[in-house]
């Protein structure tokens, strides 16, 4: 691996965790955030369900591995919450087992360190119609419904309330409104770039409430070679540099609380004000 080791935060699930990493998906957004930080590292199955999540568990997560995650944050369910196919084979899991599964991974990574933290992600909502309009008759015999997200999802949920792991109610996090299908997935299934917004928010809720010592949350986290340097650009006083290290990008602002903003304020920057600083700096 390459150095110095940053803490890793694996993102471990089927699709959604999959494609995250797209445009403005919310794995891109995370990365984004913790850059110089964290590690965002990508472990998506399309197409999986739990069943085959537990089954490589040790190959993902090895028990001997010279480093464990800092944060391992885990979806499955909205596979395994489909209706069982008549011939026997598909993703679907019975919801006890897929409880059990779950269950299984949680205590797998618990067994990695006490340090690790876990937030796990419960299936977000189906929206029926739109999965009918934009895959025709493809889940015939095999169809989501909603109703059967919103079981699997509340039965996370208890599991993860049960064993003190944080858990994101998706499936209710999308539904504060009327339209929450066209704004928040793509085809009825996958999340839309709006879908992945909601996400990001809700993990950085959970990071930013969490008591975890040390925190994961990423403006209390130190950024990496954080130390000034002659090297920065000029400041205006055409004596000093700027050290851009340690300051927050102004596109990242929509992610801050108010509170926050104001606590930061004077760290954000644009780089055309960088330029600035290097034209003014010239002119002298």
């Amino acid at each position: 691996m390459v150095g110095p080791r940053r803490p890793q935060f694996v993102l471990f699930g089927s699709s959604i965790v999959q494609i995250s990493f797209k445009a403005r998906g919310w794995g891109s957004i995370l990365a984004d955030l913790y850059d110089r930080k964290a590690d965002i590292i990508l472990r998506g199955y399309s197409g999986w369900n739990s069943r085959m999540a537990v089954e490589v568990l040790n190959q993902i997560f090895p028990q001997d591995a010279a480093v464990h995650p800092s944060l391992v944050i885990t979806y499955f369910g909205g596979n395994d919450a489909m209706r069982p196919h008549p011939s026997g084979v598909g993703p679907h899991v019975p919801l006890a087992e897929y409880v059990g599964n779950m269950k299984k991974i949680a205590l797998h990574l618990r067994s990695l360190g006490e340090k690790l933290r876990m937030i796990f992600l419960t299936c977000p909502p189906v929206h029926e119609e739109m999965v009918v309009g934009y895959y025709g008759n493809m889940f015939d015999k095999q169809e989501r419904s909603n109703e059967a997200c919103r079981v699997y999802a509340e039965a996370l949920v208890a599991l993860c309330k049960e064993m003190d792991i944080e858990v994101i109610n998706l499936w209710t996090a999308f539904q504060h409104r009327d339209d929450w299908g066209p704004a928040y997935l793509s085809d009825g299934i996958h999340l839309s770039d709006g879908g992945s917004r909601v996400v990001a928010k809700e993990i950085l809720k959970v990071l930013r409430d969490a008591e975890w010592e040390p925190s994961l949350y990423w403006l209390s986290m130190a950024a990496e070679f954080s130390d000034n340097s002659p090297y920065y650009s000029v400041a205006s006083d055409g004596e000093t540099t700027v050290n851009v290290s340690d300051t927050i990008a102004e596109w990242k602002m929509e992610w801050m609380e108010r509170s926050e903003v104001e606590t930061f304020g004077l760290k954000v920057f644009s780089f055309s004000s960088i330029l600035n600083e290097e034209d003014d700096a010239d002119d002298k």
